[in-house]
C-alpha cells in the first residue's frame, strides 16, 4: 500500500533562492562582527566591541533562519512529517520573534539604566559605529528584501488563478514568515543605527545627554510592537488556528442540500501556504468521494483532501 506524503518539493525554488540570500546576509553580519571586535581590542573602544558583540547575537537570529531554511529542505520528503516540513520556517520565525522580543526588553532596561545612571558617551566613535551599522543593516535589508520580491511576486500569479477559480484567494496568500524575521532583525537594527544617529548628535551639539537613552526606549517599543505582531501570526499558524469561515460558508452552499449535510469539518494550515481538509458527510444520494472532492476544488487548492461519507437509508 502506497502511502501519501505532502511534500513541499514544489516549494524548492522559491525556499531555495531565500536560504541563499539569508546565507548571504549571515556571511556579511560574520565579517562585520569580526572586524568590529578586532578593531575594538586592538583600539580599545568600547563602542566599536559592544557593536561587534551585538553584531554576534544578530547572527545567531540569521543563523536561526538560515537553519530553518536548511532543514525544511533536507526533511521535505521525509515520512515522519506527514504533512511535509512547511511549518519549519514559521517555527523559525516564531523564535526569532521571540528573540526580537528578548532585544526589546535589552534594549529598554539599558536605555532605562542609562537615564538613571548617566555614562560618559565617546560621541564621535558611536556615531562611527552607528553608521557603520545602518550600511550593513540596508545592504542586508536590500538582498533579504530581493529574495522575498520575486516569492511573492510568483505567487500572485498563482493567486489570481486561485480568484479566478474560487474568489477566496486571500486564504492562499503565503507569507513566509522565517525570512520576514530574519528582515525583521534586519530592520529593527537598522532604525536602532537611525534613531541612535539622531540621539548621538543631538546630545553631541545640544548636549541633551538624556537624547540617546530615551530614543533607545522608543526604539524599543517599536521592535516589541514589531516582534509581538510576528508572534501572532506565526503562533496561530503553529497552533492551526485561522478565519476560515469564508471557507466553511462556502463549501456549506456548495456541498448541502435536502439530502446532504456536513457532519464534520476540519480546515487548517499544513505551511504558509498549503492547506488540507477533512469532511465527513452524512448524504442519501449515490454520489462518491471524487464527486465532493471535485466540488471542494470549486472552493479552493488543498493539498490533502479526504472525505468520508454516511449513507442514509
Amino acid at each position: 500500500m502506497k502511502t501519501h506524503n505532502c511534500s513541499t518539493r514544489k516549494l524548492l525554488p522559491d525556499s531555495r533562492k531565500n536560504e541563499t540570500v539569508t546565507l548571504i546576509v549571515v556571511i556579511i553580519t560574520l565579517v562585520t562582527m569580526a572586524v568590529e571586535i578586532i578593531a575594538g581590542l586592538i583600539s580599545g573602544s568600547m563602542a566599536l566591541l559592544s557593536d561587534g558583540i551585538h553584531m554576534g547575537t544578530h547572527a545567531v537570529a540569521l543563523f536561526i533562519t538560515l537553519a530553518a531554511y536548511i532543514f525544511a529542505r533536507k526533511q521535505m520528503d521525509n515520512p515522519s512529517f506527514c504533512f511535509g516540513t512547511g511549518k519549519v520556517g514559521v517555527l523559525g520565525g516564531y523564535t526569532n520573534a521571540i528573540l526580537l522580543l528578548i532585544a526589546a526588553a535589552a534594549m529598554a532596561f539599558e536605555s532605562i539604566e542609562r537615564l538613571i545612571n548617566p555614562v560618559h558617551i565617546m560621541f564621535d566613535q558611536a556615531i562611527v559605529v552607528a553608521v557603520i551599522g545602518l550600511i550593513v543593516n540596508i545592504v542586508s535589508a536590500v538582498i533579504l528584501g530581493r529574495g522575498g520580491s520575486d516569492h511573492s511576486h510568483g505567487h500572485d500569479q498563482h493567486r489570481l488563478h486561485d480568484y479566478n477559480a474560487d474568489h477566496t484567494h486571500h486564504h492562499h496568500s503565503h507569507e513566509d514568515h522565517n525570512l520576514k524575521a530574519a528582515y525583521l532583525h534586519v530592520i529593527t537594527d537598522a532604525l536602532t543605527s537611525v534613531l541612535a544617529i539622531f540621539a548621538l548628535l543631538v546630545a553631541k551639539y545640544f548636549g541633551l545627554a538624556w537624547a540617546d537613552p530615551l530614543v533607545g526606549i522608543l526604539g524599543a517599543i517599536v521592535v516589541a510592537r514589531w516582534a509581538i505582531g510576528l508572534l501572532k501570526q506565526t503562533s496561530s499558524l503553529l497552533l492551526d488556528k485561522s478565519d476560515t469561515s469564508e471557507t466553511v460558508t462556502r463549501l456549506r452552499e456548495l456541498i448541502e442540500s435536502d439530502t446532504t449535510s456536513i457532519e464534520d469539518l476540519h480546515l487548517w494550515q499544513i505551511s504558509e501556504n498549503e492547506r488540507s481538509l477533512i469532511l465527513s458527510l452524512t448524504s442519501a444520494d449515490d454520489k462518491g468521494p471524487s464527486f465532493y472532492h471535485n466540488l471542494v476544488k470549486k472552493v479552493g487548492n488543498f493539498e490533502h483532501i479526504t472525505v468520508e461519507i454516511h449513507k442514509q437509508p
